[in-house]
């Protein structure tokens, strides 16, 4: 079985959000189960791939609109991943620092749908003229969302229409919306199939990839159950396309986020040498941080965003902090400025509890995980959420908003085997009342030294998401 991925991120290589980590991860543990899975993503202009080599093993000459671009595919050399890495090198769209937008300004890249529309035409013709090609091409979210059309619809691949596709949603908030003008670009197809192409009188992607692919997935049960209610507008077509929709829960990659065996943490620490490797990494946290060492500390990790529910912070914090509750707070994120001005402030007024990070730092992160008491998540919208599961591996405990993937992941302490501390509303009242039931946790010694090994305990690997996705391969193959 040839599984073939095609993603805007990927990690290492390119990362922005949870995307990355799970295209980095789940063909690894495909192929541990003897599924040939490979990667295809755009050659961007950042460091890691200026860092690594890579083998032109297909040059092409692909038509966008009126016009013609020259692209290459090119294979990763010598690098480890456990799945074969392949880019398409398009001189002008990818070779850039920033995957979405200006690194500087924040801005999006204004061909963006040029840039992606490229990327899947080239990988199309590629995937044409090999001469194994691949059992099913699993695409992943928006940004590769016009590839089940074009396969389906468009002229130029009529001889591989028959190859079955995958659509993962990573997360519906984002759609992909351009002017109904630009399908103008896409390869010559009937003009009784633009349809599919529309929704809301304009051209939406996700649309697109949702009516033409044959299978439809998202990162959680929960979050599957919640896209026909809240899906940013597109509530009616996931009703509608139910039948061909399962939700599958997210892994992470235990090889990457393991505390006995991480070498960006201050001390590493297993099941045997919790309370030491706990302790070592919330000294090597407090140092940076300037905080005290005996208080709780709380933490955040994330992009700042409303969807992430990272709007709520400032004054939830501030509750907190200028009550003088002893308390330290610790946030890494990056994202909408007028946040980042009310976190300066913070780090400001309240110096000794108070420390934001704006920036990303894959390192720190993993700090953070090692070295935190509790780590928040007040997620509006949270399709499947990895740091709550990354926290665990680690020993912190989780406080969660009971939503999505969070809602899967995370049982409360007050429920049977519950493990976590979780709240309903999306309010500052809730938020709060979890925050100080996670402080009146801290003062129980016994009970949070044997609710780590629990939480560390906890089986959140690729291996049972991987077998699932082998049996949706294998039933779309038959």
């Amino acid at each position: 079985m040839n599984i073939l991925h095609l993603s805007a991120e990927c990690y290492p290589a390119a990362k922005v959000g949870g995307l990355a980590d799970v295209v980095g991860a789940l063909p690894k543990y495909l192929n541990k189960r003897k599924v040939n899975a490979s990667v295809l993503m755009p050659k961007y202009g950042n460091e890691w791939m200026k860092n690594h080599s890579f083998e032109t093993v297909y040059e092409g000459n692909a038509p966008l609109g009126e016009n013609k671009f020259k692209f290459k595919i090119q294979k990763g050399e010598n690098i480890a991943l456990g799945y074969p890495l392949y880019v398409i090198d398009i001189p002008g769209r990818f070779d850039r620092p920033g995957i979405y937008s200006e690194t500087e300004t924040g801005c999006s890249f204004d061909d963006t749908f040029e840039r992606f529309l490229s990327f899947q035409i080239a990988a199309l013709d590629w995937v044409k003229s090999m001469s194994d090609q691949p059992d099913i091409i699993h695409c992943h979210d928006h940004h590769m969302a016009l590839l089940p059309f074009m396969i389906s619809r468009s002229n130029r691949y009529q001889l591989i229409a028959q190859i079955p596709t995958v659509l993962t949603v990573h997360h519906a908030q984002y759609h992909g919306r351009f002017e109904l003008q630009k399908t103008a670009l896409l390869p010559d197809f009937d003009s009784k199939h633009r349809g599919l192409l529309e929704w809301d009188r304009q051209l939406n992607c996700l649309a697109a990839g949702l009516k033409c692919c044959w299978q439809i997935s998202t990162v959680s049960p929960s979050y599957m159950q919640q896209l026909s209610e809240q899906s940013n507008g597109l509530e009616w077509l996931f009703e509608n396309e139910q039948q061909k929709s399962r939700g599958i829960l997210n892994g992470i990659d235990t090889a990457v986020w393991d505390p006995d065996s991480d070498s960006l943490i201050a001390q590493q620490f297993n099941d045997d040498t919790i309370a030491e490797g706990k302790l070592a990494n919330k000294k090597a946290l407090s140092r940076r941080a300037g905080f005290d060492l005996q208080y709780p500390l709380i933490s955040y990790i994330g992009r700042l965003a409303h969807e992430k529910g990272a709007d709520l912070l400032p004054d939830l914090f501030a509750l907190f902090l200028s009550a003088k509750q002893p308390v330290n707070i610790l946030l890494l994120g990056t994202g909408d400025r007028e946040l980042h001005n009310q976190f300066e402030k913070l780090n400001r007024q309240y110096p000794d509890y108070f420390h934001a990070e704006l920036d990303y730092n894959e390192t720190l992160a993993h700090q953070i995980y090692a070295g935190s008491d509790f780590l928040v998540m007040p997620s509006r919208v949270e399709p499947c959420g990895l740091n709550q599961m990354y926290a665990m591996q680690y020993g912190t405990v989780p406080i969660v908003r009971n939503t999505g993937g969070l809602k899967d992941t995370v049982i409360d302490l007050n429920q049977p085997d519950g493990y976590g501390i979780t709240f309903d509303e999306f309010t500052l009242e809730a938020a709060e009342q979890a925050l100080w039931r996670a402080l009146d946790l801290y003062q129980k010694d016994e009970q949070i030294a044997n609710l780590r090994p629990r939480i560390m305990g906890l089986d959140f690997s690729w291996n049972a998401s991987a077998n699932d996705y082998i049996k949706m391969y294998s039933a779309l193959i038959e």
